[in-house]
């Protein structure tokens, strides 16, 4: 069983950040050492951080100072990074630049569209500019199931761009068009790898839907660009049978199959597939962008991206189309509403811009420098990656706390605690009040929750090395509290079971925030 202690006092500090307290007895009910009891904790630690923000007040604390697998909360820190480091309302503007002579509405030459690491290029924005979402992001199709598409065309953004173009006069390109990649070179050691140029998170959505049983499913996929190709053996089966779907892909990533069943009574279910090269891919969409405005080029559109037109200054060229991005703030609300990984990657590569590197490992450093600025110790924080996902990342309880209560005193204060998954409401915690009639905290506490996990092929179970939440809860007369909630080393029969340790921190968060409201 984990170690739990209780007692009845709470310690009191100055408001403002907790210091380093120590562990000590801190008075938690029975209903949450119940939970913290199970047999799935047996070998787990659980640590646990709440803090009156107001008064300073520590209110539960357990190992706020030992370092736990973060899984995602760590997202927390690099995406508070990114928004101090860029801003809240930085844009990103992708510039697409006339090279060559011009002799009326034909250019000869090379349209150069300079990737600038806007995460979406407007395939999720909505008309009012902000970015849509579901709960279960596309990213996660081909790990978790429910996963959903958002509306938006992926392919909104390079549609504008290339109307852009045909506005500015030119109809024809006796040349080529090419990506300018070169705002950071992708970093490998960051899973999924950042591009500067990002068309669909970089993947083609492949949604199956069921038909008769002993017909093919209906095949339905995005973003169509050449010489992507899709074919699809999957079968329908009768209802209540098995849906099993596998993707597979060319080396090159671009002749994919699907093959496997789907129950006659089963949902619409989505798998995506990876773009292996994401700026030949951007060209190619881009040139058929084009051919939709009434813009031709001469060149072939399938092929490699022609770097080696590129000039090394822009100096005296035209520039002929930009396509605009939200601001930053609803890339950061995407990000950890859904916990998009490769946007929290992103993320590092662009602090490392800021440096005036080129180099994503750089954006590091800058990160550091946020927490310095923030008056927070560096050394709570251990990072190789912006998501979460690297073996090395660790995170303090206390250190969640300290940049959980760095945005309150911002003017950013409402947005960066509302960017953050509501629990029983939207994002990752959608599902989180799912068939439970009386849940607490329903809509009254904002947390971005936290995963590793992994098969124990010793013992045939799921292991969870850390289920994590951080955020805060809403503690009554307009006052919150911040919480850190970690538990590391977990164990389950399986998936299904797997849902239930989600389910446990949920719930203890959920329980914290009605003792606090219930002490207001």
């Amino acid at each position: 069983m984990a170690a739990v202690v209780t007692a009845t006092a709470a310690t009191v500090v100055s408001a403002g950040p907790a210091e380093a307290a120590p562990r000590h007895e801190d008075g938690l009910s029975p209903d949450i050492l119940a939970i913290m009891g199970k047999p799935a904790y047996e070998h787990a630690q659980w640590g646990l951080l709440e803090i009156d923000d107001t008064t300073g007040e520590v209110i539960h604390s357990q190992y706020p100072n030992q370092f736990f697998i973060p899984g995602s909360t760590a997202k927390l820190v690099s995406v508070s990074g990114t928004w101090h480091t860029l801003g809240g309302e930085h844009r990103f503007t992708t510039p697409v630049q006339a090279v060559g002579s011009r002799s009326g509405s034909v250019l000869d030459g090379t349209l150069a569209m300079v990737a600038q690491g806007d995460l979406t290029m407007g395939g999720r924005t909505k008309p009012d500019g902000s970015v849509d979402f579901t709960p279960i992001d596309h990213t996660y199709a081909n790990d978790l199931p429910g996963a959903t598409l958002t509306p938006e065309n992926p392919l909104a953004g390079l549609n504008e761009i290339a109307g852009q173009v045909r506005a500015s006069g030119i109809t024809e390109v006796h040349g080529d068009v090419a990506v300018d990649p070169r705002l950071f070179a992708p970093d490998a050691g960051l899973d999924p790898t950042p591009t500067p140029l990002i068309i669909n998170d970089n993947l083609i959505d492949l949604l199956t839907t069921a038909t008769t049983p002993g017909q093919p499913a209906q095949l339905s996929w995005r973003p169509q660009v050449a010489p992507y190709q899709v074919e699809s053996t999957v079968q329908t089966v009768a209802a209540g049978g098995t849906t099993s779907i596998d993707v597979s892909a060319s080396p090159d990533g671009t002749h994919i199959t699907l093959s496997g069943t789907i129950a006659a009574d089963a949902q619409p279910t989505l798998r995506v597939s990876q773009v292996q090269d994401p700026n030949a891919f951007g060209r190619t969409a881009l040139i058929e962008a084009l051919a939709r405005a009434g813009v031709t080029v001469t060149a072939p559109p399938t092929g490699p991206n022609p770097v080696g037109l590129l000039p090394d200054s822009y100096d005296g060229t035209q520039r002929v189309a930009a396509y605009v991005s939200p601001v930053y703030a609803e890339y950061a609300r995407l990000i950890l509403k859904v916990s998009h990984n490769l946007g929290a990657n992103l993320g590092i590569c662009l602090m490392a811009v800021t440096t005036g590197s080129h180099q994503c490992k750089d954006g590091f450093a800058a990160l550091r420098d946020f927490l310095i600025q923030a008056g927070i110790d560096p050394t709570k924080v251990q990072l190789l990656d912006g998501r979460g996902g690297n073996p090395v990342d660790r995170v303090t309880p206390d250190v969640e706390n300290e940049i959980l209560h760095y945005w309150q005193g911002t003017p950013e204060a409402t947005r960066f605690r509302e960017a953050l998954p509501i629990l029983g409401v939207d994002g990752s915690l959608a599902f989180a009040c799912a068939g439970c009639p009386t849940c607490p905290g329903k809509g009254k506490v904002w947390a971005k929750p936290g995963t590793v996990a992994g098969f124990d092929a010793v013992n045939q179970r799921l292991a969870i090395g850390a289920e994590t939440l951080g955020g805060y809860l809403a503690a009554g007369h307009g006052r919150l509290h911040t919480f850190y909630l970690a538990v590391n080393g977990a164990s389950t029969q399986d998936i299904n079971t797997f849902f239930d340790v989600v389910n446990d921190l949920n719930r203890i968060a959920g329980l914290l925030q009605e003792q606090a409201e219930a002490r207001s």
